[in-house]
């Protein structure tokens, strides 16, 4: 593939082949998967092995940069860095909300807010400088730096937001899910329906399937008298990790996943 070229960039911008995958199912099952192992990872870090909000934190977090740090350092996609990320990012997004509500005592609804404020402050920083905010155009480091940054916020608000949902207003693990799976729901039909702008509901939707994966991964995980199935945090992340590492092997082999052209 030739490097994408993209008219919004300065010529003296080093310009690279996307960093990030196509928008297909796959990277939508991925993507759940991953929030759902970002909830029972943490919990089980956390709770299992005893190492405490502040250890998991530090463990992970170090683990994300060293990720990032290869992520940043290639010049094209490569699905098994990229979705390691992601997890870590998903794992470090529950992180933060946990740490905000366990250890400082700020309350879902506050944090919820400020995670809100933070991301539209990110992507308003974003598109001034980049005057797009489509994930097809990831070809700077700048650009990716942003990117990065958003999608650790989205983490952090889709933790909060689906906490918030599920325990704080106390409708459940289940009936959250299906909340949130309905909102998507009704991205889809803007999307494809009303043709909503695709880059807004590609935003929209992937902060939605925060809260969908952590509701589904808290009502896997947890015991029946909290409303959950009982598998427990180690069979819950065990089985989607193995799905997560199945199918990012499939796109490394089969490259379905990658993008050879820009769209604004």
């Amino acid at each position: 593939m030739k490097e994408i070229k993209d008219r919004n960039i300065p010529s003296s911008a080093r310009q690279m082949l996307n960093k990030v995958p196509e928008i297909t199912l796959y990277f939508w099952v991925i993507k759940v998967l991953c929030t759902t192992v970002g909830e029972t990872a943490a919990d089980f870090l956390n709770e299992t092995l005893n190492l405490g909000l502040d250890g998991v934190t530090l463990i992970i977090g170090t683990i994300l940069a060293v990720t990032l740090v290869f992520q940043f350092k290639s010049k094209k996609y490569i699905p098994g860095v990229y979705w390691l990320a992601v997890v870590l990012i998903s794992i470090v997004g529950t992180l933060i909300t946990d740490n905000l509500t366990d250890n400082l005592g700020i309350s879902l609804e506050t944090s919820t807010a400020i995670f809100a404020v933070s991301l539209a402050v990110i992507f308003a920083a974003w598109y001034k400088k980049e005057k797009t905010l489509s994930i097809h155009t990831i070809v700077t480091t700048r650009r990716e730096g942003f990117y990065w940054l958003a999608i650790l916020f989205t983490f952090a608000l889709g933790t909060a937001a689906g906490d918030l949902l599920a325990e704080t207003i106390d409708i459940g693990y289940l009936l959250s899910a299906v909340v949130f799976g309905a909102m998507i729901g009704a991205v889809a039909v803007g999307r494809y329906g009303f043709k909503i702008h695709p880059v807004l509901a590609f935003w929209i939707a992937y902060i939605l399937t925060r809260p969908l994966g952590a509701s589904i991964g808290d009502y896997l995980s947890q015991d029946l008298d909290s409303g959950g199935l009982g598998l427990g945090t180690v069979i819950t992340s065990a089985i989607f990790l193995a799905t997560i590492l199945a199918t990012v092997i499939y796109l490394a082999i089969t490259k379905k996943d990658v993008i050879d052209k820009v769209q604004n």
